[in-house]
């Protein structure tokens, strides 16, 4: 008997109390044949004894495996999840006129699946990357729609046609008695969600708003959004919903207004509170200044992270290199693909490039990167990326040009 591999469950959260079962027999009944895979996963998780070893014993190991402390927390949760799923299957958001909102379409078939049956509006404008200003949202959008054109290869009309669409659903809120918001802990996410209650703070609708605030999983192994969750979770997420109240809309207007500031310090000392209000807010501003040059380097935290993983696992293609980040190196995942690939147009296109890139003629997931000499130094400490950039760019309000 080889190791079971690692349940699917522990990426997208969906746990099969009987399946789990089944799983801690066969471990049992691999252990009594002394199968030495199955002892050593034993060992990993109980003490050696000299006792018989029980199915309690073998359900244990299955439930550490799974992520949980112990078995009954197990069989708690995939209750909990059963009961969400009957309660969402007979009920779902039907009570009210609902609007759910999510930075993305990730969550769009889930919902549906799970029984959720309201409107649904995406509000994607990435403002972890591009420059940020405290305008009216017309003067906004054109903003945004100039950055994201050059950025995407999208006609500008048809970025700002896009963002248009989005933007003005939140002006048309007054049919709706409920909206719910859906966001995870990262930047992407929460950087959106400062900018919604602002909007919310502003114009306060008649709806309920609601918020659902996600930075942990039970049993996911490494939670990184919303839209990696199966249908079951939803509901599950559902029945964890809180409402927005005055302070989470105050806070929203202080996080938005410390983004677009032309300097670090209002969001320096916004974090400095721990925001009580919405904690995970706080951490995804944090991170975000941690994009600002370091003063060694002048890299931002992403780019330092890719050369290091060029640096460590390279030359290798563009596609692994994101992996490594999302998987292994990043403290807050937050960036999609195409995100990334942007991010790093600088460091292979500069005059003198810190990352050399091969295969042009492939899709830009497999050309192959490789550190070049300015990027090695980099690391070291003894060049400084501004003296080579070939651009300006910004982290929300701040423009940071070479030098």
């Amino acid at each position: 008997m080889t190791t079971l591999p690692r349940p699917d469950a522990r990426s997208h959260g969906r746990f099969n109390l009987e399946q789990q079962r089944k799983r801690a027999k066969e471990l049992l009944k691999a252990v009594r044949a002394d199968d030495p895979d199955a002892l050593a996963r034993i060992l990993c998780q109980l003490p050696p004894r000299e006792a018989p070893l029980r199915l309690s014993d073998a359900q244990f190991v299955i439930a550490r495996e799974c992520g949980f402390a112990s078995w009954p927390r197990l069989k708690a949760h995939t209750e909990s999840l059963d009961a969400s799923r009957r309660l969402v299957a007979e009920r779902g958001d039907q009570e009210l006129t609902t609007l759910h909102i999510r930075c993305g379409s990730d969550i769009e078939p889930g919902l549906r699946t799970a029984g959720f049956r309201g409107d649904f509006l995406e509000f994607s404008d990435p403002f972890c990357l591009g420059p940020l200003c405290d305008l009216p949202p017309e003067e906004l959008m054109r903003l945004r729609s100039r950055f994201l054109a050059g950025v995407s290869g999208m006609a500008e009309r048809d970025a700002l046609a896009r963002l248009r669409r989005s933007y003005a659903a939140l002006d048309d809120l007054a049919r709706f008695e409920r909206v719910v918001l859906w966001f995870e802990h990262d930047s992407y996410d929460q950087l959106i969600l400062a900018y919604l209650l602002h909007r919310l703070h502003l114009a306060p609708p008649r709806a309920r708003i609601e918020l659902i605030a996600v930075e942990s999983v039970p049993g996911v192994e490494r939670f990184i959004g919303i839209g990696q969750l199966a249908p079951d979770l939803l509901a599950w997420l559902w029945r964890q919903r809180r409402p927005v109240e005055t302070p989470l809309l105050e806070l929203g207007s202080r996080a938005w207004a410390a983004l677009t500031a032309d300097r670090p310090q209002p969001l320096d000392a916004l974090v400095a509170t721990g925001t009580p209000a919405l904690p995970m807010l706080g951490r995804a501003l944090a991170r975000h200044l941690q994009e600002l040059p370091d003063a060694a380097s002048g890299l931002g935290l992403t780019e330092r992270l890719t050369l290091e993983i060029v640096r460590d696992r390279g030359p290798l293609p563009v596609g692994e290199a994101f992996a490594y980040l999302m998987r292994d190196y990043e403290p807050l995942p937050y960036l999609g693909d195409l995100m990334f690939w942007w991010l790093l147009q600088p460091l292979i296109a500069a005059p003198r490039p810190a990352l050399a890139i091969t295969e042009p003629h492939r899709d830009w997931p497999h050309r192959r990167l490789a550190l070049t000499a300015l990027g090695r130094d980099l690391l070291a400490g003894g060049r400084h990326w501004l003296d080579y950039a070939p651009g300006e760019r910004w982290v929300g309000g701040i423009r940071i040009p070479p030098r």
